[in-house]
């Protein structure tokens, strides 16, 4: 296990959390002059994503994450975005945060699988904090906080060696291994079948820093070449143009780690009966356990900067659905 795998892990599921949140903040929000006291507007999204994001890049709570450590339980993760979710005037139920956290995970999942290179994935996490800069673009004092978290990242990882960075990617890959939540999303572009799990391309660009398959080049005992056989390959492989900048500013060149819900097409988990008897025993076990010691430690290091906002005065949290319908929550 790598101790360097939490930071990216919260961030890249934080962003994803965050892209979520928005899209549907935008489905369900109604003019300003034209809300009701109980309906959302514009003026209450950016507040939810100013709320949310301020607490997410907290300094002090951002200081605890980046200090080396394991992973630790999906117990307590989920209790740090169960908080997290809740860090404004905003309200989910069980079944809406049960949704945005399998939307979460298995975005990132996928992301974590199509890396070209185990170091890419820090490419990813510059992708997430590149679209939450956006979302804040007017807000110079959180700005502030997410270029904070964008040097750190920076410092922490740039020096790192390949094979580290390998590690992170096993470390990450062990943690979502058991996670076959089927998406809606997925299962339209054919990226995920229909047992949740994904469909890997075996073709387009090759890592950065490698060449297209189907040369083979054989030396002699002094190194030079002395002969060449070329093969064919299943796949249609083309050699990337340039890297991906790992800047504070820059083309990340990836396009892994950006929002996806900025088209319009609906998000949903589609679950079937027997994956529905199994996600309601997962879910039994989502509730955090006081007792375990290793989550108490954990939750009360990373927690400290995780207040609930409660609504002040006559004000009213506003609950948001992540489902279509009513029903459909009901149902859920």
């Amino acid at each position: 296990m790598s101790a360097r795998a939490l930071p990216l892990l919260f961030l890249n599921l934080g962003g994803e959390m965050l892209y979520i949140l928005d899209q549907r903040l935008r489905a369900q929000s109604i003019p300003g002059e034209k809300a009701r006291k109980d309906e959302w507007t514009d003026v209450d999204r950016k507040r939810v994503m100013n709320d949310i994001i301020t607490t997410m890049f907290n300094k002090k709570f951002m200081e605890e994450l980046f200090k080396p450590q394991e992973l630790y339980s999906k117990k307590a993760l989920r209790t740090v975005y169960d908080r997290l979710a809740h860090a404004s005037i905003m309200r989910l139920n069980q079944a809406s945060m049960d949704k945005l956290y399998d939307l979460m995970t298995m975005a990132f999942k996928y992301q974590v699988l199509l890396c070209p290179r185990p170091r890419d994935i820090l490419l990813v996490t510059f992708n997430h904090l590149d679209a939450i800069k956006d979302f804040i673009r007017d807000a110079p004092g959180i700005l502030n906080q997410v270029d904070e978290t964008f040097r750190q990242l920076i410092e922490t990882y740039s020096s790192l060696p390949d094979g580290e960075f390998q590690l992170i990617r096993q470390t990450l890959l062990i943690f979502f291994q058991d996670m076959h939540i089927r998406v809606s999303i997925f299962l339209k572009d054919k990226v995920q079948n229909s047992n949740g799990r994904f469909v890997l391309p075996i073709s387009g660009p090759v890592p950065w820093g490698t060449e297209v398959p189907g040369l083979i080049r054989m030396f002699d005992h002094n190194g030079d070449e002395v002969k060449r056989t070329e093969f064919t390959t299943s796949g249609n492989y083309v050699a990337p143009q340039r890297e991906g900048s790992f800047d504070l500013y820059g083309d990340r060149v990836l396009k892994l780690g950006t929002n996806m819900y900025s088209v319009s097409r609906p998000v949903e988990t589609h679950m079937s009966g027997s994956s529905k008897n199994l996600a309601s025993h997962a879910k039994e076990n989502i509730v955090p356990n006081p007792l375990a010691k290793e989550e108490l430690n954990f939750l009360a290091r990373l927690l400290g900067g995780l207040e609930i906002k409660k609504p002040a005065g006559s004000e009213t949290g506003f609950r948001l659905n992540l489902f279509t319908t009513d029903e459909e929550e009901e149902y859920a």
